[in-house]
């Protein structure tokens, strides 16, 4: 099989899981070569058509696999033959990260360009202007809201943007 080296790396594991899911995941773990329909895919790993079906589809939605339709003469039913191109998975990883470091990059710049107070009893976090909005009073409780410092939360931010972008060779 193409994939098998692919397919033990946990990183790999790990965003097939959160694509398709627990139910989906025999179907994206178990890619055969050449083609294979999805009738023959649940029959194969006892499961639900429904399943196998769901699980291909977000795998083609994310080029992880192509169909081809084949239509039967007599019945005039068609049947879907699948072929799984995990050649991409490199590809769409690196974009994922590319994603989560420009999520990170503007979570930073709101924790930089904010003030934040909160209250204590109930774990609430406010921005200056609803705490101002409130008299810098808990609308739930009460109770006093609090300055709340956030320097720990940037620099952890700042560290996981570092780690990204080294892991990106952007650095």
């Amino acid at each position: 099989m193409a994939f098998e080296g692919l397919l033990e790396d946990p990183v790999v594991q790990k965003y097939l899981h959160e694509l398709v899911g627990p139910k989906g995941m025999p179907v994206a773990a178990a890619p055969p070569d050449g083609e294979v329909t999805d009738e023959e895919l649940a029959e194969r790993l006892d499961l639900e058509l429904n399943d196998v079906r769901r699980a291909l589809f977000i795998l083609y939605e994310n080029d992880l696999a192509t169909y081809r339709r084949v239509r039967d003469e007599d019945s005039g039913w068609l049947t879907y033959l699948w072929t799984f191109h995990y050649e991409n998975v490199p590809a769409n990883l690196r974009e994922e990260m590319e994603r989560l470091r420009e999520a990170l990059e503007e979570r930073r710049e709101y924790e930089r360009d904010n003030e934040f107070y909160l209250c204590e009893v109930d774990s609430i976090r406010f921005e200056f202007d609803e705490a101002m909005d409130f008299g810098f009073e808990c609308p739930e409780c009460g109770s006093p809201l609090e300055a709340m410092g956030n320097d720990d939360m940037v620099e952890s931010i700042d560290e996981r943007l570092e780690a990204l972008e080294t892991e990106l060779g952007i650095v």
